[in-house]
């Protein structure tokens, strides 16, 4: 059993991390909520005592950290008792946090791949970049490490595995669909943090088709489906975290991602794009100061958590999934819906947070009982998904599946009873 969590961040995910901490903290322990910025971290936790999400009276409380710091957060870790971290700040920090927990034992997760402040969109696979490279560290210190369990990444790796697993002989293609059909009603804002999205979208978008990588321009490609509850959205081709794990661990030869975006997003981003104010590169001012442009529109633009109190309408996230069971052609859709306003009712957020800080804790939860803690470091998608969705079911996501025999929540064990895989899978 591993107990006492470290939540690294202080944003719309960290939020909602520290709420379901709360709620299962008979499992997880004590909580501490770490941030560049002390009062944010205080703010998380007020909110918390006004929701009343603690299952249990344990300790919560906040810290100051610059995490860009390993022998800060190496001291935290230890002072604060924590044997897991979740790492949901921004994923320039990444490396630092993971290096930390390598050197402490504690076990790490995140929500999305590592970056370079100064690249964007580099040569895929992303993970080979970083992560990866640790894979042997992790293993030599037997410290767990889950990298990117949020909803995309995260809960669609799994989603793609479960697939695999128990509806197809063979797969031909997995499609990510990714579409928010809420609405905030501010004239332009990101749903999460502005900096971290505008990048996956500013070079090239990169998919994965006949077992190899395929350059696009953002916007290049458009494909309209027909999902439940929203109906027939359009969506666009974008490349985004999972697809560099999901294309080397799956064995699958054309896996792609599709993000829905209105008119009017697009019009923005394009201007803010054609005047050189996405740009991650650094210019200087006529007054002689050093300014990035892209942090400049991130100083400017709504905070996404601020977004919550009026978000309306819901999100469907999901993966459809095509090929051959029994000699016949198969498609299966595995995908959740989250309502934005339920989220705020709950935790006071929206949904795109919800979503994507549920998984954390809930591979979290499976770290501390040992059923994912597995001594190394691994994608979701190399983990058991059974009692993930199954967890994640009781949680507030849950999961439904749509195929031949119709649309019904996906219970893994009524689905497969008794067919349970190993903690961690073999590539194929």
């Amino acid at each position: 059993m591993k107990r006492n969590v470290l939540i690294i961040g202080a944003g719309g995910v960290a939020h909602v991390v520290a709420h379901k901490c709360a709620q299962n903290n008979a499992v997880l322990g004590d909580i501490h909520i770490a941030s560049r910025t002390l009062s944010k971290c205080q703010a998380i936790i007020d909110s918390v005592h006004e929701k009343g999400s603690l299952q249990q009276d344990r300790h919560l409380q906040a810290h100051a950290l610059d995490a860009m710091d390993i022998d800060a957060t190496k001291f935290l870790i230890r002072a604060t008792h924590s044997q897991i971290v979740i790492n949901v700040g921004s994923p320039f920090l990444n490396m630092s946090v993971l290096a930390a927990c390598i050197e402490t034992g504690a076990a790490y997760l995140d929500t999305a791949i590592h970056e370079d402040p100064a690249k964007v969109c580099e040569t895929p696979p992303w993970y080979a970049n970083y992560e990866w490279k640790r894979r042997d560290a992790c293993k030599d210190a037997r410290v767990t490490a889950v990298l990117g369990v949020g909803f995309d990444p995260g809960v669609v790796n799994a989603y793609a595995r479960y697939a695999l697993d128990n509806c197809f002989d063979s797969v031909d293609s997995i499609d990510i669909i990714d579409i928010n059909a809420g609405s905030h009603g501010r004239y332009f804002a990101t749903n999460f943090d502005p900096e971290i999205n505008f990048r996956e979208f500013t070079s090239t978008v990169w998919s994965w088709e006949n077992n190899a990588w395929k350059s696009n321009a953002m916007f290049e490609h458009r494909q309209d489906w027909d999902m439940p509850v929203t109906g027939k959205v359009t969506t666009y081709l974008t490349g985004h975290d999972e697809l560099h794990s999901m294309s080397q661990n799956l064995g699958v030869p054309n896996i792609r991602f599709w993000m829905s975006f209105g008119e009017h997003y697009i019009n923005v981003f394009n201007v803010l794009k054609n005047l050189g104010l996405l740009s991650e590169q650094p210019v200087r001012t006529a007054r002689g100061q050093e300014v990035v442009p892209l942090e400049v529109v991130k100083a400017v633009l709504p905070d996404p958590a601020s977004l919550a109190p009026a978000y309306t309408g819901k999100t469907v996230i999901g993966d459809l999934i095509k090929g051959i069971k029994g000699g016949r052609t198969q498609e299966v859709l595995v995908y959740n819906v989250c309502d934005h306003r339920a989220c705020y009712e709950e935790v006071g957020s929206q949904a795109i947070s919800y979503t994507a800080g549920v998984p954390a804790v809930a591979a979290a939860m499976l770290i501390a009982n040992g059923t994912w803690d597995i001594g190394e470091m691994a994608n979701v998608e190399e983990l058991d998904p059974a009692p993930f969705i199954a967890l994640m079911n009781r949680m507030g996501l849950v999961t439904r599946i749509r195929d031949a025999q119709g649309d019904r929540v996906l219970d893994p064990q009524q689905e497969a009873p008794g067919k349970t895989a190993p903690a961690r899978l073999v590539n194929y």
